[in-house]
């Protein structure tokens, strides 16, 4: 099995589409397919992303400058995610294709999640971090 990362993706345009829609019914839409990932074994994390200002860390320049964002000037929103644990890539795909998203601008990005076993295991900071993995009940 492989971890994959499924991006929620919208634009302005897509947010626009669900202005009329209650919150109640958008909730009942997602909780169903979330309920369907949960039965079917392969959901390990769900969240959505608040709609709030948030701020952008920009690495361009020394020190990085920090900017109210991401909101300001988007092309694409990130929405929220899921975390599956799946045998495929193609699996994760036929998941995103039954994701209850819909409309001009809405897209799913799907990311393969790469597991700590593929890192040098010899590494110092590897260690380490397997270390917290392990007493924080992550491994």
């Amino acid at each position: 099995m492989a971890k994959y990362m499924l991006i929620m993706r919208s634009t302005d345009e897509t947010s626009k589409m669900y202005e009329g829609v209650p919150f109640e019914e958008i909730l009942e839409t997602m909780g169903r397919y979330n309920d369907d990932l949960i039965n079917a074994g392969v959901l390990l994390a769900a969240e959505g992303l608040d709609q709030g200002p948030g701020v952008v860390v920009d690495y361009e320049v020394e020190p990085p400058v920090v900017t109210d964002g991401p909101y300001g000037e988007t092309k694409e929103l990130f929405g929220g995610f899921w975390i599956l644990s799946v045998a495929s890539q193609e699996e994760a795909v036929e998941w995103a294709k039954r994701a209850p998203l819909a409309g001009p601008g809405s897209k799913v990005e799907i990311r393969r999640v790469a597991e700590i076993d593929e890192f040098p295991q010899d590494n110092e900071w590897i260690k380490r971090e397997r270390a917290w993995r392990e007493a924080h009940g992550q491994l």
